[in-house]
C-alpha cells in the first residue's frame, strides 16, 4: 500500500511539473478539464500502480487532490486569480493589480469582478478579439504592487489594466513604460500614474479635475457658505483633490473655515477635525477619500449631534453596501462619480443585472470603469487589426496610435462618449449625485 501511494504521489508530481514547462497555469488546466493522456515520462511501474489501484480509491485521494482542487490552491497562496470561463484559444493576456485582500479589498476585487464581466461577455461574442484575464493581488502597497506586475509579466501579459488604487498605479506604470506594455488604469487617478509616459493612460478623470469640479458644483449650486475639508495626508489620492479644490474654491470665493487632516496611524478617531468643523461653523463639509474613513466620520459626526451637508468624490461610491455600516447616516451625501448605477439605460441595466446575479450587490464605479476599460481594449485592438500572436512591444505602439483618435462609448461618461488625449488623461465629466432613500440620484 505505502508502495502504490507513492507511485501515485510520484506520477501526479510529474505530471504537474510538465504541466509548468508547457507554460500552462495549474487554474487554466483545471478549466480545460479535458482527460489526461497517459504521458510518456510517467514509468510504466507509477502507471501500472495507478492503474491496479482501483480497490485502493481511498488511497489516491489521500495521495493528491484533483485538478481543480490543486489550481484552487495555487490561486490562494498566489493572490492571483485567472479568468472564470474556459481559456480561449488565440486570446490576448490582459492583467491587472488590485488590493484582493485588506482594507482596500472592495475597489479591487470591484475592478476584476467588472473586467471579468467584460471579458466572458467579449468572449462569448462573435468578436474576433478575445481575451485572457488575470488578476494579482497588491493589497494597496507599491512595493507589492511592483511584485504582482512582474508575476503578470511572467505570465505573458500583452497589455495591461494597471493598478486599481494609486500609489500602486504610480510605481507599476513606470514598470509599463519600461517594458513598453500599453497601460489603461480603471481608476488610478493621480496625475503622476500618466505623467511622462506615453503608453498608461487612465479611464478615470485624474485628482485635479475632481477637486476643482467639486469646488466649481458647490460655489455654483450654492451648496454651503462655510467649508470644512477632512483629507488624508499620506494619500496620493485625497491630497491630490483636496490641493485643487481648495484652490478652485478660492476662485469660486468659498470661505474655508477648517483644514483637517488624518492619516493611517490616526484614522479611527475624527473628534478632533469634527470639533473643529463644527466650532468654525462650518455648514458643508468636503471629504475628498475613500468611503471607509468617510463611513467612521459620518458616524462619529451623527453621534455628536452634527448634521452639516456632505459632499464626496468617487472613491466614496459603494458606502452603500459597506458591511457594518448604517446606510441611513449617508442620507443627503452628495458625490462627484462616473457612474451611476441606479441609470435606467439600457447598458447600466443590464450590467447592474449582471453583477447582482454574480455578486449579489451593486456595482460601483470601481467595477464600471474596469468593465469599460476591457471594451475599450476591444475597440482599439480591433480598429488596430492586432492578433494575438504580436509580442507587447508591437501591441502597444499600435494602442498609442489607436488610443489618441477614438471616442469610446461606454458605462462611464457622458452620452456624446469619451476621449484622450496623448498625455494619456480622460476627457469625462464627472456627475454629480445625492444618496436618497438608499440610492444614487443624479443632481442638476
Amino acid at each position: 500500500m505505502k508502495k502504490k501511494l507513492f507511485c501515485a504521489m510520484l506520477a501526479l508530481a510529474m505530471l504537474f511539473a510538465l504541466a509548468a514547462c508547457d507554460g500552462s497555469t495549474p487554474a487554466q488546466d483545471a478549466a480545460n478539464d479535458a482527460p489526461v493522456e497517459e504521458d510518456a515520462n510517467v514509468t510504466d511501474d507509477a502507471a501500472a500502480d495507478a492503474e491496479a489501484n482501483e480497490e485502493t480509491e481511498d488511497e489516491a485521494q489521500l495521495a493528491g487532490e484533483t485538478d481543480s482542487e490543486a489550481a484552487n490552491d495555487v490561486t490562494d497562496n498566489t493572490g492571483s486569480t485567472d479568468s472564470a470561463a474556459a481559456p480561449v484559444e488565440g486570446a490576448f493576456k490582459i492583467g491587472g493589480t488590485g488590493p484582493l485582500t485588506g482594507g482596500a479589498a472592495i475597489y479591487g476585487n470591484a475592478a476584476k469582478n467588472g473586467a471579468q464581466i467584460a471579458v466572458d461577455e467579449i468572449n462569448a461574442s462573435d468578436s474576433p478579439i478575445k481575451f485572457a484575464l488575470r488578476y494579482e493581488d497588491d493589497a494597496h502597497d507599491a512595493e507589492k504592487a511592483v511584485n504582482a506586475y512582474n508575476a503578470l509579466k511572467d505570465w505573458g501579459m500583452q497589455i495591461s489594466l494597471g493598478s486599481v488604487t494609486s500609489k500602486p498605479a504610480e510605481a507599476t506604470s513606470a514598470e509599463s513604460y519600461a517594458d513598453q506594455i500599453f497601460s489603461l488604469t480603471p481608476s488610478a487617478s493621480s496625475p503622476a500614474t500618466i505623467a511622462g509616459k506615453d503608453n498608461v493612460y487612465q479611464m478615470c478623470f485624474a485628482d485635479p479635475n475632481q477637486g476643482s469640479a467639486s469646488a466649481q458644483y458647490i460655489g455654483t449650486q450654492n451648496l454651503g457658505s462655510k467649508i470644512a475639508v477632512i483629507w488624508k495626508s499620506d494619500d496620493v489620492y485625497s491630497k491630490g483633490i483636496r490641493d485643487t479644490f481648495l484652490e478652485e474654491a478660492d476662485a469660486q470665493g468659498l470661505q474655508i473655515v477648517s483644514d483637517q487632516t488624518f492619516s493611517d496611524g490616526n484614522a479611527t478617531d475624527f473628534s478632533v477635525q469634527l470639533n473643529d468643523a463644527k466650532n468654525n461653523g462650518a455648514d458643508l463639509v468636503f471629504l475628498p477619500m475613500y468611503y471607509e474613513p468617510a463611513s467612521l466620520i459620518l458616524s462619529q459626526a451623527s453621534a455628536m449631534g452634527y448634521a452639516p451637508k456632505w459632499f464626496g468624490v468617487d472613491g466614496m461610491d459603494g458606502i452603500l453596501t459597506m458591511k457594518g455600516f448604517d446606510a441611513s447616516l449617508a442620507e443627503g451625501v452628495m458625490l462627484l462619480t462616473p457612474f451611476n448605477a441606479d441609470s435606467t439605460d439600457e447598458a447600466t441595466v443590464k450590467f447592474v443585472a449582471e453583477y447582482e446575479k454574480r455578486h449579489g450587490e451593486k456595482p460601483n464605479q470601481f467595477a464600471a470603469d474596469a468593465y469599460d476599460c476591457v471594451y475599450a481594449y476591444r475597440q482599439a485592438l480591433e480598429a488596430a487589426d492586432a492578433s494575438p500572436d504580436m509580442d507587447a512591444a508591437t501591441i502597444n505602439g499600435l494602442l498609442k496610435e489607436q488610443f489618441p483618435s477614438m471616442t469610446f462609448y461606454g458605462l462611464t461618461g457622458t452620452e456624446s462618449g469619451l476621449t484622450w488625449d496623448a498625455s494619456g488623461a480622460v476627457s469625462k465629466d464627472p456627475k454629480g449625485m445625492v444618496i436618497q432613500n438608499g440610492a444614487y440620484v443624479g443632481m442638476d
